[in-house]
């Protein structure tokens, strides 16, 4: 990635490659992707994907040392090549990891407000304002949050402690806990048995969930929660 940024003078880490680098999408191929200022369409210059943009003044930074553009605007470069589903976790994923928030997104928005994409990813950050991503631990938990909010869910503590033990989702005045059990549960099912007994015991009702079903059949998530 930073050779790809020092091809040329003023070339940032963008597109595929900047939201790889920001952590919220995983590495799509071996060509590293910039943008540099200027016009013209985009060239494949080895293995580097060069574009070129007149507005990048305000949307760089760098991260991890490279040259980048911000998370904000490498979400809407990204915005017309995602469908609804992936620019949802994008968006999710990188306010979870602060490589931006709500209101940058809306300040770089405003800038931009007819580019491919951005009304959806607007409804998003308009969805997603309210919503404390950067309390979760996964992209999963960060999608309960949506399904539940979308429900009209009443919002619960997010990872808070209940008996000297860390818990997804929890409705305190409920004495309810809601596990989204990711690929690590079975590995470590012991430590997870003895939470859950843990919490059991201080009154709980603990109802667990894999987390690909918050994906596939949310209503299941909205039915725990409501039981």
């Amino acid at each position: 990635w930073m050779a790809a940024t020092l091809t040329t003078p003023d070339s940032v880490l963008s597109h595929t490659s900047a939201a790889a680098c920001w952590g919220f999408r995983r590495p799509t191929g071996a060509m590293g992707t910039v943008t540099r200022p200027g016009s013209g369409g985009r060239r494949r210059l080895g293995g580097v994907l060069v574009m070129r943009s007149h507005t990048l003044a305000g949307d760089t930074t760098r991260h991890q040392g490279i040259p980048i553009t911000t998370g904000a605007r490498t979400l809407i470069d990204l915005a017309a090549q995602l469908n609804d589903r992936q620019l949802g976790r994008a968006t999710r994923e990188a306010l979870r990891l602060d490589a931006t928030s709500t209101r940058q997104l809306f300040r770089a928005l405003n800038k931009r407000p007819n580019r491919r994409g951005t009304a959806r990813l607007r409804a998003l950050a308009r969805r997603y304002s309210t919503l404390p991503f950067h309390r979760t631990r996964s992209n999963a938990e960060a999608r309960a949050l949506e399904v539940l909010h979308d429900a009209g869910i009443e919002p619960p503590k997010v990872n808070i402690r209940i008996a000297g033990e860390e818990a997804d989702l929890t409705w305190p005045q409920r004495k309810l806990i809601i596990e989204i059990d990711g690929p690590q549960y079975h590995r470590f099912a012991d430590e997870d048995a003895r939470k859950q007994q843990a919490w059991e015991g201080a009154g709980y009702v603990v109802r667990r969930l894999p987390s690909p079903v918050v994906y596939d059949s949310p209503a299941r998530l909205v039915a725990l929660a409501q039981g």
